[in-house]
């Protein structure tokens, strides 16, 4: 009988500077679900890769004194060894530079032409070279990106255009019909409010400005633009032909199980991606997933702020697989994670060191004390033993049930809870008091069992997420890893069996102290270099009676939503102490999300003069700070009670 076909992707790096951990973290998603489907028995294909063209790209080869290929040479070595630290078990590392890929997205361009899906045109915008995107005026958020809010350039120049509007309406009458197409649900919401009701516009797909990129055969003045050809990895990576001479695996593997991205190219994934296909007449995705971003000490992390971490860096410090741990058990299924110094320390010392590490050391040192190590049953059994099992053997059905709906963090959970209930075990039997009684020898070895049993079962659910630690507890156990469909099983381990004498600590505490000295010389290696401070001229001066005639209140966010039409606004409903409600509309969306204020207690200028923006009446402002480049921050005061009065 044939195995299951799984094919996972990540969107493919681009090349134009290092991944950080934040960037790392998808890969690392990607890997756990792909080694937990093959745990099931999956047949798994895993293709991850480089996004290696662009006009950013040719620049930075520009300044480096380089060719682009040479740029990208070296980038993509970087982010493969990047994904090759953190252990990620990927089947294929496609980049765009590659021949194949290369000459399909060509004969991709051509048919897609000739069928009337592309025309020439001219584009005339803001354009904007980071993000290599074009902007109406009016699309712009204070004269800048809307995306990224660096500087734009007035742009003209002859382009090829996909008629997006050809198939939006068959593209929403998708989604609504395959409500799994997107997830969370919130990312599918916003793709079909904001971009496909609305309506959408022919979308550029060539490029005349610059040659870093993949040349139009028919009309060699045009590259092809970054999206039709990164998009199209997902298919050329498995041996697509647009002439009818697909492969055997892209048969098989297509349509993809699942593509795993970040919630900022969402838009891409989800409208642009399923049209091109629809034109080629192939099938879409099963589901495209949008993750959050993981954050550094709550904030987005970016070189300018100095909070860029590497996870090389991280793996110095605390391990491959403790890394791995932070980073899929601190991110929330929607809403952005956060990691900091703080918490990799403390969840090394509580759950990885306490919890896991010391559990199993304690079970080897028991067994070898008291037995010689060896493991055997002698089935005297008591009712303790009952909800010690009946906790473990729904572990494999409680994990199952997370990871089919993505929830990581959450299935990661659901092992170190069987992980804590065989610690609270132990205090339960107390194994050495039974050990000075020899009437209950037989009792202390059935505890040693149920113990090392419940052990290897956890261990093997762990692999797909820290698949060396796994090997590693079984190992010391005397075992190897246990098929899937034994681990609703209890008492396979083999009565006689042998732990290790010889244990291991699998992760060591951490001192904070000693710790805090090696975080601050990675830190100092990154951190940006301070401008001379500067006197603050032309300051305007007021005296103390202008400052008492503004009034400061604290006021929970109860309520966050978008205002249509504003994509910089957001329209925050405060409880400021009174009988009524007061709404406040703030241009901080394109830093906050609304489910990252709501329940925070902020302050607001209460006695503003109200103003309509975009048709809400404002009644006040919140107080946020300018935090550095492209950075705002607003000033949370929780705990507060609301209508405090700020002095």
């Amino acid at each position: 009988m044939s195995k299951p076909k799984y094919y996972i992707s990540t969107a493919i790096a681009y090349t134009s500077s290092r991944p950080h951990i934040g960037n790392t973290y998808e890969i690392v998603l990607a890997d756990s679900i792909a080694r937990y489907k093959r745990m099931k028995g999956y047949d798994v294909y895993f293709q991850t890769g480089t996004d290696e063209h662009g006009q950013k790209i040719e620049e930075k080869a520009n300044a480096a004194g380089i060719t682009p290929k040479e740029y990208v040479d070296n980038v993509a070595k970087i982010v493969k060894a990047n994904w090759d630290v953190m252990n990620t078990s990927y089947d294929k590392f496609i980049r765009t530079t590659d021949d194949y890929h290369e000459k399909q997205v060509q004969k991709i361009f051509k048919k897609l032409y000739e069928q009337g899906d592309i025309y020439k045109g001219h584009y005339e915008g803001m354009y904007c070279t980071p993000c290599e995107s074009f902007f109406t005026e009016s699309q712009l958020v204070d004269g800048k990106c809307p995306d990224c809010g660096g500087e734009v350039k007035p742009a003209k120049e002859e382009a090829y255009f996909f008629k997006m509007s050809k198939y939006a309406d068959r593209l929403i009458d998708y989604i609504n019909k395959h409500p799994e197409f997107i997830q969370p649900v919130q990312r599918k919401n916003e793709m079909m409010n904001n971009f496909l009701l609305p309506g959408l516009q022919d979308l550029c797909v060539s490029r005349t400005s610059f040659k870093w990129g993949i040349p139009v055969d028919f009309d060699d003045k045009h590259v092809v633009y970054v999206w039709l050809d990164a998009l199209t990895n997902y298919i050329t990576g498995i041996g697509y032909d647009c002439d009818g001479n697909s492969t055997e695996q892209f048969k098989r593997d297509w349509p993809a199980d699942l593509h795993l991205i970040g919630k900022d190219i969402i838009r891409f994934h989800t409208i642009y991606w399923p049209i091109f296909l629809m034109a080629l007449d192939l099938p879409l995705p099963k589901q495209v997933f949008g993750h959050p971003w993981l954050l550094m000490n709550g904030g987005k992390m970016s070189k300018s702020k100095g909070n860029v971490i590497y996870a090389e860096d991280l793996v110095d410090l605390f391990g491959v697989d403790a890394v791995r741990y932070f980073v899929l058990h601190e991110m929330p299924f929607e809403s952005d994670g956060t990691i900091t110094w703080d918490l990799m320390i403390e969840r090394t010392n509580s759950d990885l060191a306490n919890t896991l590490g010391n559990l199993v050391n304690r079970t080897i040192s028991m067994t070898n004390k008291y037995f010689g190590g060896v493991v055997e049953n002698k089935n005297v059994v008591e009712d303790v033993d009952n909800d010690l099992k009946s906790v473990v053997l729904a572990t494999k059905n409680s994990v199952q049930t997370k990871m089919d709906q993505l929830r990581v963090a959450d299935a990661i959970s659901e092992i170190f809870t069987l992980f804590k209930r065989c610690n609270k075990y132990i205090d339960e039997t107390m194994p050495w008091a039974l050990a000075k009684d020899e009437a209950k020898a037989d009792r202390l070895s059935t505890v040693l069992y149920n113990l090392v049993e419940s052990i290897t079962i956890g261990a093997a659910l762990l692999t797909p997420f820290m698949p060396d630690t796994a090997e590693k507890i079984v190992a010391q156990l005397g075992t190897t890893l246990r098929a899937y469909d034994t681990l609703d099983t209890f008492g396979v381990y083999p009565n006689g069996g042998k732990v290790t004498d010889k244990p291991e600590i699998l992760f060591a505490r951490i001192d904070p102290k000693e710790m805090g000295e090696k975080i601050a010389a990675v830190e100092a290696k990154y951190a940006p270099k301070e401008e001379p401070k500067k006197e603050i001229e032309g300051l305007a001066q007021i005296n103390i009676e202008d400052f008492a005639k503004v009034e400061l209140r604290a006021a929970k966010v109860v309520a966050c939503e978008p205002i249509k039409r504003a994509k910089k606004l957001l329209k925050l409903t405060l409880d400021d102490g009174t009988s009524t409600p007061r709404t406040v509309a703030s241009g901080i969306a394109k830093w906050y999300k609304p489910e990252d204020l709501i329940g925070h207690t902020v302050i607001v200028v209460a006695n503003l003069k109200p103003a309509v923006l975009c048709g809400v009446k404002s009644q006040g402002m919140i107080l946020a700070a300018d935090a550095g480049e492209d950075d705002v921050r607003v000033v949370f005061v929780d705990g507060t009670p609301a209508g405090s009065k700020i002095r």
